[in-house]
């Protein structure tokens, strides 16, 4: 049933599917981490392109955390999706205070990854948005909709695997929708990996160091 024989398979026959982006001095590509720098990482490689990561957190509704009022995501971005908002009338003092405490762990997360580097430049460039799966894609959506507002040219969904209706709705989302593989039924994300064991800090942290020599001279 398995698709690929871990990330580091699946980013290889990702970065096929992507080939036309190769030694782009405009495209970026931006990792979901963890389990999506791994990939990334492959994508880049191949490409020969510049990598960074991007984070996001849910801003969970208070008492339904897992429905989203909106997301923070690196960059300084803040989204809220207001028909949650309105059904809910979640005042602003609480999304200020939900907003505030995933602000903390946003970038508790930022220090551990990032260092002292600095956050990319977005505006203008060709960004490539990439995960290991997508099954709900409610952490992708974020992101794609924090991307939207720092002006990039254009904003690629790219992806091993993904449920059919969910590399569908990105088709409507997003500028270009890469799923290389769109079984149905979908089962989850893990399903389609031979090995799909969790991605640590310690691997995202080194993978993201030997990322700052990408693109190579």
């Amino acid at each position: 049933m398995s698709f690929f024989k871990d990330r580091v398979d699946a980013g290889r026959r990702l970065a096929k599917e992507l080939s036309k982006y190769a030694n782009r001095s405009d495209v970026l590509i931006l990792a979901l981490p963890r389990g999506g720098v791994p990939v990334a990482f492959e994508v880049a490689k191949e490409l020969n392109v510049k990598m960074d990561v991007f984070i996001v957190r849910k801003l969970g509704v208070p008492g339904n955390e897992e429905l989203a009022m909106g997301a923070i995501a690196s960059n300084d971005i803040r989204v809220l999706n207001e028909d949650v908002v309105r059904s809910f009338q979640v005042p602003d003092r609480v999304i200020a205070t939900v907003a505030a405490n995933e602000l903390r762990e946003l970038e508790r997360r930022e220090r551990l990854y990032r260092g002292d580097r600095p956050k990319p430049d977005i505006s203008g460039s060709t960004v490539i948005l990439i995960d290991d799966g997508l099954a709900t894609g409610a952490t992708m959506r974020a992101a794609a909709a924090a991307l939207k507002t720092k002006n990039p040219a254009k904003i690629v969904v790219a992806v091993p695997t993904a449920a059919p209706d969910t590399c569908e709705f990105f088709g409507r989302e997003v500028d270009e929708v890469i799923c290389v593989t769109t079984p149905e039924p979908f089962y989850g994300v893990g399903a389609w990996y031979v090995d799909f064991r969790q991605t640590t800090d310690e691997e995202v942290i080194e993978l993201l160091e030997k990322a700052r020599t990408l693109p190579a001279k």
